[in-house]
């Protein structure tokens, strides 16, 4: 792990570099390791056991940009300091040091390790072209620090692009016109009253709606006939993103503001459950080896997970790493107890009886 931290893996290149180093330690350590390249982004998978169930290890090696002393990983008081620390080279170091002591004869099902280079930009590159290639299983860990908490869900995203049209006038004449930020304003306090802001689940009291984009008007004198505003919509397990979109589309209609709309991405929300028979394997071995009873939580983010789940039907992958706190901020640690934990929880379930 620390010799990951060093490697300053915030581009594409030091990426590689990290995935590189991935590559010829498990190579040193006796596995047989394939190396991918896609888009100039590599990957590495490693695969033993048999049987007929699958169970997937991915971290990525990527991380985001730091202050130089970062990428100089510092050991206190049971924690190693550094860029990439919890995020997520702890889970990648650990990963692999499980997957060397796995034993290929004692498995009854097969085990792969994906180490992927661009996650912290979408992973579209590495994880997803990996799955697209046919390497997914019927349990996924992205090893994210979760606090040896299982996220065992989290939300979908749908992504909208509204413009709201208005009628230019003179600014001094503002009601011989439709000023288009006043619609846009009249339609983001009715959003708050929309029946699926107010749903909730097992894991979730509420979606996420963010609105992080507005543009509208260039002069004082002027009133605005064009605003564009996004959102970032969270949606719970369960909610559909169609009827979301309905009741947009609805409340538009019933304010009597002229909006078009158009949905620029989306992606699927992961609903495994408690029930999932690899989520009660999971938990079994979290309390072998803390003693700890485990604690089942849903994800309010996205993270690779999603391109593995989707060949699922949103079922069967998870996210679930070691403990570390302020991942993207300045003082970004993980607990070295937890990254040893972590390891030989994998090596539980890796070893438990198979589900199929």
């Amino acid at each position: 792990m620390k010799e990951l931290i060093k490697i300053q893996s915030d581009k594409k290149e030091g990426a590689n570099e990290a995935l590189e180093y991935c590559a010829g330690w498990l190579e040193k350590n006796g596995q047989d390791v394939q190396v991918h390249d896609n888009n100039g982004y590599k990957m590495l998978t490693a695969i033993k056991g048999q049987g007929s169930e699958t169970l997937v290890w991915n971290g990525h090696v990527d991380v985001v940009p730091g202050h130089p002393e970062q990428y100089v990983p510092i050991e206190e008081a049971g924690r190693i300091y550094g860029r990439g620390s919890a995020d997520m080279k702890a889970g990648v170091a650990a990963m692999m040091q499980a997957f060397v002591d796995l034993d290929a004869s004692k498995l009854n099902r097969i085990v792969q390790l994906h180490i992927v280079t661009d996650e912290e930009i979408g992973g579209r590159n590495t994880s997803k072209w990996l799955v697209e290639q046919g390497y997914t299983g019927d349990f996924v860990i992205c090893g994210e620090p979760t606090g040896l908490k299982i996220g065992l869900q989290s939300k979908g995203i749908l992504r909208m692009d509204l413009t709201f049209k208005g009628k230019p006038a003179h600014g001094s004449r503002p009601w011989e016109g439709i000023n288009a930020i006043e619609s846009a304003m009249k339609f983001h306090a009715g959003m708050a009253d929309l029946p699926f802001r107010k749903e909730s689940t097992e894991y979730y009291e509420q979606p996420s709606v963010n609105l992080p984009i507005i543009k509208a008007g260039d002069r004082y004198n002027v009133v605005p006939e064009i605003c564009e505003m996004s959102y970032d919509i969270r949606f719970m397990p369960g909610q559909d993103k169609e009827e979301i979109v309905r009741q947009m589309k609805e409340l538009a209609e019933r304010l009597n503001v002229d909006m078009e709309y158009k949905a620029s991405g989306s992606t699927p929300a992961l609903t495994t459950t408690k029930e999932n028979r690899s989520i009660q394997s999971l938990e079994k071995a979290i309390l072998d080896t803390t003693g700890d009873t485990p604690v089942l939580f849903g994800q309010h983010g996205a993270a690779d997970t999603r391109y593995y789940a989707e060949v699922n039907g949103g079922e069967g992958a998870i996210e679930f790493g070691p403990t570390g706190d302020d991942w993207h901020g300045n003082a970004e640690y993980v607990e070295i107890e937890s990254v040893h934990q972590y390891k030989d929880i994998l090596l539980a379930l890796a070893l438990s009886p198979a589900n199929v």
